[in-house]
């Protein structure tokens, strides 16, 4: 006969379980305060405006309000310092001695430190009407000492300035050239045109034409590198300086930077001076290069009118900004940032092509 098995009640009987709580508070009730609001509810949240004409529209709006706000402002500082508006009433250009003159009323314009009148060639006519309407577009004589309001005559005086550093006799002679070569080639190694991303991957963005980033950067690049190395500097191989996965640039190859460096210091004022805004607007000295070589009616040029629509502003700031536009398609722009950099890369872009070009016969 089989004995049975006894079993321990302790083993038997299931174990308590015992549930520990995640805080030690003492829950308590809510106290709901009573309602004392008079009137119609609130009305509900309205969605972002994502259509692009609401969108402009509402910027206009703003802009018109800007505007009223700084009249009013500008009028207010004026009666309060007793300054009047401006001491002009017409801006004019007149052809003195060779040259182009913008005129206030009688009075020449002058370069704000060295108070020589500011001469503009015959060759450049469009240069003289745009740096007349920045002057007529001013209210105010306060206006005229703010850089940020006169970009363009800061950028005729800064090839000015270097018209007359060439032209002096002193042992530093060129002096604001060379630090301007200088500077500008310290941007071939770290170019936005030659930085490409890394090889896509499966789950990375691709355009509508399949194309990843990395393709849309090296087509941009490969066609303005084609240009320059087939135009400007025949016989040169210019390599992208960050490239896969390295996260750090490499410089170009042996005498390369030697050739490059010779033709910066051979442009002349008007056309090193506009390499340098060039340089500074987009970060890229290949881009830069290019605007100029394209645009310049000196003997750096093509020697040929560019067609519309070649390598316009337009192009030169959508090629350095390839990246910020692929991420802002992707994740959507900031409001007010991405935009307003874009125009005014533009617009000192636009500086450069009316700085460089002009009708091909220098007068000076």
């Amino acid at each position: 006969m089989k004995v049975p098995t006894r079993i321990p009640r302790q083993l038997a009987l299931p174990r308590p379980q015992f549930v520990r709580p995640f805080h030690q508070s003492i829950a308590r009730t809510a106290n709901v305060a009573p309602i004392v609001g008079t009137g119609p509810p609130p009305d509900p949240p309205t969605p972002a405006v994502r259509n692009a004409q609401e969108r402009l529209e509402r910027r206009k709006k703003h802009a018109e309000l800007l505007k009223m706000a700084k009249e009013v402002r500008s009028a207010q500082d004026g009666k309060s310092s007793g300054v009047a508006k401006r001491f002009w009433k017409e801006v004019t250009i007149r052809e003195v001695d060779g040259a182009l003159q913008v005129h206030l009323d009688a009075r020449p314009l002058r370069h704000p430190n060295t108070k020589a009148i500011i001469r503009v060639p015959l060759s450049k006519p469009n240069l003289a009407s745009a740096l007349a309407l920045e002057w007529d577009i001013l209210t105010s004589t306060q206006q005229a000492t703010k850089q940020h309001l006169i970009p363009l005559t800061s950028l005729i005086c800064r090839a000015l300035d270097i018209l007359d550093d060439d032209a002096s006799n002193s042992p530093e002679a060129t002096k604001i050239r060379t630090a301007i070569t200088h500077t500008v080639l310290r941007y071939l190694d770290t170019d936005s045109l030659l930085c490409w991303a890394p090889p896509a991957g499966p789950h990375d963005r691709r355009n509508d034409a399949g194309e990843s980033l990395r393709d849309v950067q090296k087509k941009a690049a490969e066609e303005t590198v084609s240009y320059l190395t087939t135009n400007v500097w025949p016989g040169i191989t210019i390599e992208p300086v960050l490239d896969g996965h390295s996260i750090m640039p490499r410089k170009q190859s042996e005498g390369v930077r030697e050739v490059i460096q010779g033709w910066v210091m051979g442009l002349d004022a008007w056309e090193i001076a506009g390499l340098e805004r060039a340089v500074l607007a987009g970060k890229s000295f290949v881009a830069a290069a290019r605007v100029v070589a394209e645009w310049s009616e000196g003997s750096v040029g093509t020697g040929h009118a560019v067609p519309v629509g070649r390598f316009s502003v337009e192009h030169v700031s959508k090629a350095t900004s390839l990246e910020v536009d692929w991420q802002a398609e992707q994740w959507g722009e900031v409001e007010d940032t991405h935009d307003v950099n874009q125009e005014d890369v533009r617009r000192q872009l636009g500086s450069v092509v009316l700085l460089v070009s002009g009708t091909g016969k220098q007068h000076y």
